[in-house]
């Protein structure tokens, strides 16, 4: 039988920081295909997160039965890239100050010296933050844009810049993308949009350049909605989840395991020659072109 296998192999998922959101489906799901898996998690979350964890509040459930348990847990906050760039005033901060290399470069860092010089497999990037977010892209400020594509779409480019050479050929790079690259999304804004889109157009160029450097393969997921905790920031994400069950080919909205399961595959041997590739995991909402009728069906 044909299976996504992953037996042995190190896996690195940024941005967890409860179970509700696709960062963590997507790292169960890499467990459940064997792998050993570590996340990256926003410091202000740290405290919450690991409370959860060590009193056995978040669900570790595999969905063929049994648990999976999270390698180590390391404070992630990608808007830096090496400590230089960390100003005194975050530093200080009570929800920082616990913590030493929480950038791109002292998480990779510390990662590698975990390894003990074993290879990282599996790196994927499950970031976003748009300050400005609920604002229409019209009313944006400079620094609200600027700040949006930083976090979200910049920070997938430092991560390989930083993980890459960490990597064994043929290891997978997975990013998670939203249709508001390709379409208007009315409720979206502050930059978002923008980041969204070079987080399609960046990994394709990755794909290339870090595909001949380092030997591994690059793709991103654009997946549906979800009504996670991080997406209420949104301020209209349960519209958006109930127009897409309305709207979609398939007349549901897609589920974070689905997502899960498509990154897994994407980043299994099953995947060896699919790079620079968007796929699309919303039950087919993007390829409609108008709101669905259902009366259109049933006429003769």
């Amino acid at each position: 039988m044909l299976s996504i296998d992953l037996k042995g192999k190190n896996a690195f998922v940024a941005g967890v920081s409860d179970d509700q959101g696709y960062g963590w489906a997507i790292a169960r799901a890499l467990a459940g295909a064997g792998a050993n898996v570590s996340v990256g998690t926003w410091p202000p979350t740290m405290g919450i997160f690991t409370k959860l964890m060590e009193r056995g509040r978040l669900d570790t459930s595999l969905p063929g039965g049994g648990e999976w348990a999270i390698r180590k847990v390391y404070p992630l906050d990608a808007v830096y890239d090496t400590e230089e760039d960390v100003p005194d005033g975050v530093r200080e901060q009570k929800r920082y100050r616990a913590f030493e290399r929480f950038t791109i470069q002292g998480v990779a860092d510390q990662l590698a010296e975990d390894l003990g010089g074993e290879p990282l497999h599996v790196v994927v990037h499950s970031l976003a933050n748009g300050p400005e977010v609920q604002k229409p892209l019209a009313e944006t400020s400079r620094a609200g844009y600027l700040a949006a594509l930083g976090a979200s779409a910049y920070s997938m480019v430092s991560m390989v810049q930083r993980f890459g050479p960490m990597m064994s050929e043929g290891g997978a790079f997975v990013s998670l993308s939203y249709l508001a690259a390709e379409r208007a999304i009315p409720g979206y804004g502050g930059g978002m949009s923008s980041a969204k889109a070079a987080l399609e157009a960046d990994p394709r160029t990755l794909a290339y350049e870090a595909g001949r450097k380092f030997g591994i393969r690059i793709n991103t997921i654009s997946a549906g909605p979800l009504a996670s905790r991080a997406a209420k920031a949104i301020g209209t994400i349960d519209r958006m989840v109930d127009y897409y069950k309305e709207n979609a080919a398939l007349p549901a909205c897609n589920t974070a395991d689905d997502v899960g399961n498509a990154a897994a595959f994407l980043c299994s041997p099953l995947a060896a020659a699919i790079t620079g590739e968007t796929l699309h995991v919303d039950m087919g909402y993007h390829a409609m072109g108008m709101a669905a009728d259902p009366d259109l069906l049933t006429q003769e």
